[in-house]
């Protein structure tokens, strides 16, 4: 437990390192306010979806198709917005698709017995297949759902520039972090993680606890879908994408194992904020953006190998 806390706080001194060295290499850039209000409209996306699935990670199952979900959910909530005119019909549209989702990867994974992986590796041709069909590969422009009062509650600009998103992500962490570490139902992720069998013998129904994790990713996915949509006024068939690396980096860096039974909320958190600023960094300081897919794999490479070897000194 002492070495959980320590890799925490560790990784909230690699934030302060990264954004002294961006701070004194690029002042200009950095030393105005500008680039930080656009990391507070940008980064919640993957944070959210970094957040959802910390709890499947540790629970020792994995979802590769929630950006495919989020094509998909895109699409509805634009379609829905556009053939009824009313925002809050789309918005319920796209979270039930997300719900109806999560819980087709959870029966596959749960009552079919197909390993996590192989099954969302599935899914998340098949969504995205589906999202291409009903779209015809065409994108959707709702410029005029800026004026409505779901865009201001979850994407507009509190106070002339405070970024809804961010307020949204930030209640999620505080939500997510409860269930996890101060609900029954937290302890029984921890627990199936951490042995299944045991879990079993110990009363918990670990059938339905995944099942309701695999839908909370769907949910939180279509979700992310939405503020997406609302943020950029468009739905494109591509949404989702680019999406799944920046994801599990921000969680295999903040501290979740990928051996599951053990995560952090508070990591996840920092992680993606890391890795949410590197790549303006890196362009910033002058070097070529593809620089930041090599540092995204070394990073999520360091930190696997570190919990791997923290569990075979039985720390972890």
């Amino acid at each position: 437990m002492k070495e959980k806390y320590i890799y925490q706080i560790s990784i909230l001194v690699i934030l302060f390192v990264i954004l002294t060295l961006f701070i004194t290499t690029v002042p200009e850039v950095f030393l105005q306010s500008r680039i930080y209000i656009s990391y507070l409209s940008i980064i919640p996306f993957s944070m959210i979806l970094a957040l959802s699935l910390t709890p499947l990670i540790i629970a020792k199952e994995i979802d590769l198709s929630f950006p495919s979900i989020m094509a998909v959910s895109g699409y509805i909530f634009a379609q829905s917005y556009l053939s009824f005119d009313n925002t809050f019909i789309a918005f319920f549209l796209c979270l039930g698709f997300g719900f109806f989702a999560g819980l087709f990867n959870g029966l596959i994974v749960v009552k079919i017995g197909v390993p996590s992986i192989i099954a969302t590796i599935g899914s998340q041709f098949l969504f995205r297949g589906l999202a291409m069909i009903l779209s015809g590969g065409t994108a959707l422009s709702i410029m005029e759902i800026k004026e409505s009062f779901i865009s201001d509650l979850f994407t507009g600009r509190w106070f002339g520039f405070f970024p809804a998103q961010s307020f949204w992500v930030i209640l999620f962490a505080v939500l997510i972090w409860f269930i996890l570490f101060k609900h029954k139902f937290g302890n029984s992720v921890l627990f199936i993680g951490d042995n299944k069998k045991a879990a079993n013998m110990m009363g918990i129904n670990t059938d339905k606890t995944r099942i309701i994790l695999f839908i909370q990713m769907g949910i939180m996915s279509s979700f992310c879908a939405v503020l997406l949509t609302l943020e950029m006024a468009n739905w494109w068939p591509t949404n989702g994408e680019g999406y799944l690396l920046l994801v599990f980096a921000s969680i295999f860096i903040g501290g979740t194992s990928v051996f599951g039974g053990s995560g952090t909320i508070f990591g996840t958190f920092i992680g993606a904020i890391i890795i949410g600023i590197i790549e303006s960094g890196i362009i910033a300081m002058g070097l070529d953006g593809f620089y930041t897919r090599f540092i995204y794999g070394v990073i999520i490479l360091i930190a696997v190998c570190v919990h791997a070897k923290i569990l075979n000194k039985g720390k972890v």
